[in-house]
């Protein structure tokens, strides 16, 4: 749900020109040479079409995307409205009163995308098993990461979308799993995830802190189960027979005694 709120840039705007004209007497202003007022609005930034994303400057070193891609456009965007606003702001108070009384301005925090290839096959349901292929840079254009580097998964990785378990984790980061609603299975896109939706202020294995992450990501396929090969069963070892008891061996009867041979008689 976005929270709006109204900014007061233009009431601050002109409280140093109200306090300059009750401070000082009118003067003759000083125009400045055309030259030097020109050289700033020659580097300000093109404007952003309507519909559009300003991005973070990326590095040449991320690979352009094809010729007639479209603007980075928002996803959805998270505003974060304090709660306390500084209002009715007389133009006779210093302009530096916000800073003073440690009152924030609203935050807004986009998550943008590009689709550069547009899948033919089935539209993303929520909550199945997507199967992707991605690569993965920083802003400065180092890659930290791309599923083709780990061919053991088939240079592919699947997760599950949405939260699971009884603690509602994700399988990703937050950007990257509500950042594919809208695809079509054989789609490329690009997703610019700010790091709120990244990995927040803490660094994550060689990706610093406060990381915006630029993904492009090609979708494969989508499934009601886990599609990744289960490594086969290792059979559980035969049990082991106890030994069994030898039987006594059948004793030999002993020899009936010999009965010596009587002397014969002698003849009478």
């Amino acid at each position: 749900m976005k929270i709006i709120a109204a900014l007061l840039f233009a009431t601050l705007a002109l409280a140093p020109a109200a306090a300059s004209a009750q401070t000082k007497p009118a003067a003759k202003p000083i125009p400045a040479p055309a030259a030097k007022s020109a050289a700033p609005l020659a580097k300000s930034a093109a404007p952003v079409p309507a519909g559009c994303v300003k991005l973070p400057t990326l590095s040449p070193k991320i690979p352009a995307l094809p010729a007639g891609s479209s603007c980075a456009k928002p996803l959805y965007t998270i505003v974060i409205t304090p709660p306390i606003r500084l209002t009715d702001l007389s133009p006779m108070e210093d302009p530096a009163l916000r800073d003073a009384l440690n009152i924030q301005l609203p935050e807004t925090i986009t998550l943008s995308y590009i689709d550069f290839k547009v899948g033919t096959g089935a539209l993303l349901t929520p909550r199945k098993f997507y199967t992707i292929k991605y690569t993965g840079y920083l802003v400065d254009g180092t890659k930290f990461d791309a599923s083709e580097n780990h061919p053991e998964n088939g240079g592919t990785f699947t997760f599950q979308q949405g939260p699971q378990g009884p603690q509602n984790q994700r399988a990703v980061v937050l950007g990257m799993d509500t950042g594919l609603d809208g695809m079509r299975i054989g789609g490329k896109r690009r997703l610019i995830i700010p790091w709120e939706l990244a990995y927040g202020a803490s660094a994550h294995l060689s990706i610093p802190a406060k990381s915006d992450l630029i993904f492009d990501i090609e979708l494969v396929s989508q499934s009601d189960t886990d599609p990744t090969p289960k490594p086969p069963a290792t059979p559980a070892p035969a049990a082991a027979t106890p030994p069994q008891p030898t039987a006594p061996a059948a004793s030999t009867p002993a020899p009936a005694p010999t009965t010596p041979p009587q002397p014969a008689a002698p003849k009478p």
